[in-house]
């Protein structure tokens, strides 16, 4: 039986070319991934299930766009974790039925450091070596362990620890290096 990362690709273009069982039997692969995402971002089951359902709608349209010669988790994921933050976006502004009887306290000021921290993470991860950056956000943004990032990349679990753990190092260093972080942090 061969292994996913040289499964996937037929798959894909079996999905490409119309193959509604192939989309079917993708849909089953991933989606404990999406939908867990989804519900750790969103917080409700029913709309974890809508965005995992216009994820897998979105991936229907714009599979033939995926490259196969990079890893089809961070793409799956970024769609997923797009169409999360739609859904956040529309729920700030729909108008509210919740009335406070206290006043809620301003956290702006942490808000927009948190916002410019990732902005500033985001940046530095360009920077780093492609397969410590995937590695990365595979652990840290899709919340995948170790095993199943082993699985997914096709390599051995020692190697996605040290790559992680690289990644983590050069990032901590260009965020010092930027003024972002001090040696507390």
């Amino acid at each position: 039986m061969c292994n996913l990362a040289e499964e996937l690709p037929i798959l894909v273009n079996q999905c490409i070319a119309g193959d509604q069982l192939s989309f079917s039997k993708l849909i089953r692969r991933f989606r404990g991934q999406v939908y867990g995402l989804c519900f750790r971002m969103l917080g409700q089951r029913e709309d974890a299930e809508d965005a995992m359902q216009e994820t897998f709608v979105r991936v229907a349209k714009n599979l033939h766009r995926w490259d196969p010669e990079r890893a089809f988790e961070p793409w799956l994921l970024t769609i997923a974790g797009n169409r999360c933050r739609t859904r956040l976006a529309q729920r700030m502004r729909r108008p509210g039925t919740l009335t406070l009887d206290h006043p809620v306290p301003d956290h702006s000021v942490d808000e927009s450091k948190a916002k410019l921290l990732s902005e500033e993470l985001d940046h530095a991860l360009l920077t780093v070596r492609k397969e410590y950056r995937d590695a990365f956000v595979l652990f840290h943004k899709n919340e995948m362990c170790y095993n199943e990032i082993s699985e997914s990349l096709d390599i051995p679990l020692g190697t996605v620890k040290t790559w992680v753990h690289r990644a983590r190092r050069e990032l901590i260093m260009k965020l010092r290096t930027r003024g972002v972080l001090n040696e507390e942090n």
